[in-house]
C-alpha cells in the first residue's frame, strides 16, 4: 500500500509514519507534505498513492481545501487534535477520523476498515460515535521539576509558552518563567484550542495574555504579550485568516 502523509509538524508526521511500519511493513510512505500549497503542486504531478492520511488544520489552510481541488477518490484518514470538522469529513472519501495524538491502536483499526472493503464514507453516525468514544481531554495543569522539587502550574495562570534554543518554556501570568520538557508540538496537542493558538514555530499564546493587535506588512499581524515577550511575535498572512477566526469564536 503506498500512503502520502499530509502533516505540518514534523514530529506528529514522523510518528504516523513510524506507527504505519510497526503495523505493517509493507506499506510504503511516498512523502510527507506540509501544506496545502505543496500537496496540491505534489498531486498534480504524482499518481493518486492508495491511501492518504491527512491533518485537517494546516499552517496555510485546511486540508479540505486540497481535496476540493484535486481528483482523488482514493480513502482518507483524517487527523485532527480539533473534532468540530467532523460533518466536513463526509464530503470526502474518509474510512476514519482519529483525535491526536494518534494512537496505534486507532490506526490500526483504521487500517483495517480499508483492508476489509469498508473504505466509503464513514456513516454519520458511526462517525460521531468514534468522536464521542474518543473526546479530548485537556490538560488542567503542567508539572515542572525545579531543583529538586515538583510543580504543579494550572493551565489558567498560564500566559503562554515559548521556544528558545531547542527549549520550551511555560510564562504565567505573573512572569515566572519555567523550563518543559517537551517541544510546543507535544504542548499544542494537549491544551484546549479555544484558549491557546499557536501563534508561530516560536509561540503559544493565551487569548487573556494578549494586549495589543497590530496590522503588520504583507498581510500579517504584530501581537503583543503580557507579561511581555522577549521576541517580536509576528503571525505569518496565511495564518491569519485562522488567528482572527479564534479571536471572534
Amino acid at each position: 500500500m503506498k500512503v502520502v502523509i499530509i502533516e505540518d509538524e514534523s514530529l506528529a508526521g514522523k510518528k504516523i509514519e513510524s506507527l504505519l511500519s510497526e503495523i505493517d511493513s509493507t506499506i510504503k510512505v511516498l512523502t510527507t507534505l506540509k501544506s496545502v500549497e505543496g500537496a496540491l503542486e505534489w498531486f498534480n504531478e504524482n499518481p493518486n498513492p492508495d491511501l492518504v492520511i491527512s491533518d485537517i488544520r494546516l499552517l496555510d489552510g485546511i486540508s479540505f481545501e486540497i481535496f476540493d481541488q484535486i481528483d482523488y477518490s482514493n480513502p482518507v484518514i483524517f487527523t485532527t487534535a480539533y473534532d468540530q470538522y467532523a460533518i466536513k469529513a463526509f464530503d470526502v472519501n474518509s474510512v476514519d477520523y482519529l483525535l491526536k495524538p494518534v494512537q496505534k491502536e486507532k490506526l490500526e483499526k483504521a487500517l483495517g476498515k480499508l483492508k476489509s472493503n469498508k473504505s466509503s464514507n464513514v456513516p454519520f453516525d458511526e462517525l460521531m460515535a468514534v468522536i464521542q468514544n474518543q473526546q479530548k481531554e485537556y490538560k488542567s495543569r503542567f508539572m515542572i521539576k525545579t531543583g529538586q522539587k515538583i510543580l504543579a502550574v494550572p493551565v489558567d495562570k498560564i500566559a503562554y509558552f515559548f521556544s528558545q534554543n531547542k527549549l520550551t518554556y511555560i510564562v504565567a501570568q505573573d512572569g515566572k518563567k519555567y523550563p518543559y520538557d517537551q517541544t510546543l508540538e507535544e504542548v499544542d496537542q494537549q491544551i484546549d484550542p479555544k484558549l491557546f493558538f499557536r501563534a508561530n514555530r516560536k509561540y503559544i499564546t493565551r487569548f487573556s495574555s494578549i494586549s495589543e493587535i497590530h496590522p503588520y506588512f504583507k498581510g500579517r499581524i504584530k501581537i503583543n504579550l503580557s507579561p511581555e515577550a522577549d521576541d517580536e511575535i509576528v503571525i505569518s498572512s496565511e495564518r491569519t485568516p485562522e488567528f482572527k477566526k479564534w479571536l471572534d469564536q
